[in-house]
């Protein structure tokens, strides 16, 4: 039945379904997984990132974190091409604004505008949906910070903390148990629980610096007579390095507590 409607996006099945947006979704669910924190003093982006061959030269290279303004970033999970159109396209729409209004463009408004170029793909022959889902967060004067995804629908939602990629499902339950929404947490504890749940959802052996990207925005203090900047920052492999140590160094400590905590339960025979 799904081969009658599967070849167009601008034919729905009798059930109601664009087939074509099922299988950009699917791309997705193959992807490495990107988690996106909200935190009381920024916001963070962390991906999974998968290194095919050595051989490939990544110097001065990110495959799942985008910086487009100054104020605003993005990771992506999905086909890679889709997604070097897609954030030219975000990058030249918010240059755009700050020519024509001399003010870096709401957050809101950006994701929005690549938002209707997607759903637009879901209209016309000829065309395919891009398969590629993004996490954005940013900062502006009208809503501060902000953390969206958008997925290929063109659908796109404010988020706390969400999760897109292959092992999305295991993160957000992990999520909704260990993020307090009536809390938020600081900027340091949100990096801690991004590594907490990017070790239980990570397709490799173990976490290390060569599988993970951390990207953080936060608004520096005022100094003086200038104004506070918004600062997007790729976490260097150094504090990587350490935020990996002190979660394998809190998880020894755990398994010690357990089986310390077995040996008392056990019973005396």
């Amino acid at each position: 039945m799904a081969r009658q409607y599967d070849t167009k996006t601008t034919i729905f099945s009798p059930e109601g379904r664009l087939y074509q947006v099922e299988y950009a979704m699917e791309a997705i669910n193959h992807a490495g997984n990107c988690l996106g924190l909200l935190a009381s003093d920024g916001i963070l982006l962390a991906a999974e990132y998968r290194l095919v061959t050595p051989l490939l030269d990544e110097a001065g290279f990110s495959e799942k974190i985008y910086r487009l303004d100054k104020h605003v970033a993005c990771s992506v999970a999905g086909i890679t091409g889709d997604a070097n159109v897609l954030t030219e396209y975000l990058r030249t729409t918010a240059q755009k604004h700050i020519i024509k209004y001399g003010e870096p463009i709401p957050v809101e408004q950006l994701v929005q505008s690549l938002a209707d170029v997607k759903q637009r793909y879901t209209q016309f022959g000829g065309l395919r949906p891009f398969g590629v889902s993004i996490l954005y967060m940013g900062w502006d004067k009208h809503y501060k910070y902000q953390l969206y995804q958008s997925d290929p629908s063109g659908n796109y939602s404010g988020w706390k903390a969400t999760c897109i990629g292959k092992n999305q499902q295991q993160a957000m339950s992990q999520l909704r148990q260990e993020y307090k929404e009536d809390q938020l947490p600081t900027l340091q504890e949100a990096k801690a629980l991004a590594i907490k749940v990017l070790s239980k959802t990570i397709d490799a052996a173990k976490l290390s610096v060569d599988t993970v990207e951390i990207a953080t925005l936060q608004r520096s203090d005022a100094v003086g007579d200038e104004e506070p900047v918004t600062k997007v920052k790729m976490m260097d492999k150094e504090e990587l390095k350490i935020l990996i140590e002190e979660h394998d160094a809190l998880i020894e400590v755990e398994k010690q507590a357990d089986k310390t905590k077995g040996l008392k339960d056990k019973p005396i025979t």
